[in-house]
């Protein structure tokens, strides 16, 4: 998986470790019973909150968290830029109002040679869009606004906070079925080792059950890429969309075999074939899908 697991669900993990750390140094949600049992309804309880919190907090950090990882050049639409830079400022503004989006979107560039956009944020009000200098480079003008209006879509539909939902659910599970495991590991060990044994079993099992849980996360995922193509040829048209995406297809032969460098979180790109572990389905069936439309 490595740079292919985008940094949402890095993020989710970390935060999601160190709150379950945390919880457990203070002592927080006891959920063994008097009988050195479990207490599944506390358990549970104790379960969501830490899930919940985790994927809120996620999703809080999402854009900053963008900006930084991917360097990401933000442009003042009051300052002085390019005719370029104003030019993408000028579709995300318009595309976000055909979108009947009424706080425009943080536009962004940043330098890489992917062909790659992304949007990302914790609301309407508070999102980014940005796009890679090789797609500005490799793309022409129709092709651009067709996979910045992809991108306008995923922030009108409001993806972002509903993975934030889905991911607080599957977290719930993580956190859930993570300390039933550890509270079983403990009970093969000596009873002066059980709380030790269970702390570190906690982390391991939780890092293990987060890794299958976000195979929920891909297919969701997958999932809304149709929709944000669809959204995309309702806003730049079907034309232009289909274009984008077929563009994209010529570019992924191109670099064929070349190492996948994007780690974002709502890409409109993805070189590899679908698989449990892709973020985005095959091209060949998003312009299929999108052609039938």
């Amino acid at each position: 998986m490595g740079k292919r697991i985008f940094y949402f669900l890095l993020t989710n993990v970390l935060v999601l470790l160190t709150i379950s750390i945390i919880f457990s140094l203070i002592g927080g949600g006891n959920y063994i019973n008097a009988q050195g049992g479990i207490n599944f309804g506390s358990l549970l309880v104790v379960s969501a909150v830490i899930g919940f919190t985790g994927s809120f907090i996620s999703l809080w950090m999402s854009r900053w968290m963008a900006k930084r990882m991917m360097n990401v050049q933000v442009l003042d639409p009051n300052s002085s830029l390019s005719a370029a830079e104003r030019d993408i400022v000028e579709k995300v503004h318009r595309l976000s109002r055909a979108a009947g989006l009424t706080h425009m979107p943080e536009v962004g560039i940043y330098h890489s040679p992917e062909v790659n956009a992304f949007a990302t944020g914790p609301s309407k009000k508070r999102s980014l869009v940005a796009v890679s200098t090789g797609l500005l480079q490799e793309m022409d003008d129709d092709a651009i606004e067709g996979v910045i209006a992809h991108e306008v879509a995923h922030i009108a539909n409001g993806d972002m906070v509903t993975m934030t939902l889905l991911q607080g659910v599957v977290n719930t599970f993580v956190v859930f079925l993570a300390r039933i495991a550890a509270w079983v590991a403990s009970r093969f060990v000596r009873e002066e080792m059980a709380p030790i044994v269970h702390f570190i079993a906690v982390i391991v099992f939780q890092i293990a059950f987060s890794i299958l849980g976000s195979l929920v996360v891909f297919a969701y995922s997958r999932h809304r890429e149709f929709h944000a193509d669809r959204g995309g040829a309702d806003l730049a048209g079907k034309d232009k969309m289909t274009h984008a995406l077929q563009m994209l297809k010529a570019y992924s032969s191109r670099i064929k075999g070349e190492e996948q460098t994007a780690i974002s979180t709502l890409k409109i790109n993805n070189r590899s074939k679908a698989s449990l572990f892709s973020t985005h389905p095959d091209l060949d069936e998003r312009i299929r899908r999108l052609s039938a439309k």
